[in-house]
């Protein structure tokens, strides 16, 4: 028997549940792992509060990110192993999958390996952002050299996760960065900006 979390109504933190349960083997294209540590979004704020996309079945698990070590892998599982480092990507449904418990199941194609430098804590942690930012810069605007890159709530988790990929898409760029606190301005800007004259509070020089 391994704990998850659920719950039986939509409201605040307080709604969640420790549930013992027996978590089935892995189905086909399914991995099973044992959790070290899961990521909280804004998705699953609103989620837990039934203002997600979709309306709530209750009783229900939420969940996208978590970081762990492979236990099981289900049929047709061609790239992952027992006892493989990995992480998951928010690629899936609510309505089918979750991530809050010790030992969750996951599509395969939700998984990946993460590296050895990142800690179970920052592998379960980065996902929603970046791949929020990516979507919106690299599939959609297509930045390229020499664009002009706006980010507003650039200290956000997504903002500077943008301020990230835009420097490493196509440099040399200049980024107009805004920043809703001067102190989240400087810490910011030390930790994504430096050594981008373009970037920083305000308009450019």
């Amino acid at each position: 028997m391994s704990r998850i979390i659920k719950f039986a109504k939509a409201g605040g933190p307080d709604v969640l549940e420790f549930i013992e349960t027996q978590i089935p083997a892995p189905g086909p294209h399914e991995v099973r792992i044992n959790v070290r540590a899961i990521g909280i979004n804004r998705a699953e704020s609103m989620w837990r509060n039934d203002k997600y996309v979709g309306p709530v079945k209750f009783p229900a698990g939420l969940g996208y990110e978590a970081a762990g070590i492979v236990d099981a892998v289900g049929d047709d599982v061609a790239n992952f192993a027992v006892g493989d480092i990995v992480s998951t990507i928010p690629a899936f449904s609510f309505y089918q999958y979750y991530t809050y418990g010790e030992i969750v199941l996951v599509p395969d194609h939700a998984v990946v390996k993460h590296p050895a430098t990142l800690s179970f804590v920052e592998a379960a942690s980065v996902w929603m952002m970046f791949i929020t930012a990516y979507g919106a810069l690299i599939v959609d605007a297509q930045v390229k050299a020499g664009d002009f890159v706006i980010i507003p709530a650039a200290s956000s988790s997504v903002g500077l996760a943008a301020i990230q990929i835009a420097n490493h898409a196509a440099p040399p760029h200049r980024i107009d960065a805004h920043f809703g606190e001067e102190a989240a301005a400087a810490r910011s800007r030390r930790s994504a900006c430096r050594g981008h004259p373009g970037a920083g509070h305000g308009r450019p020089k």
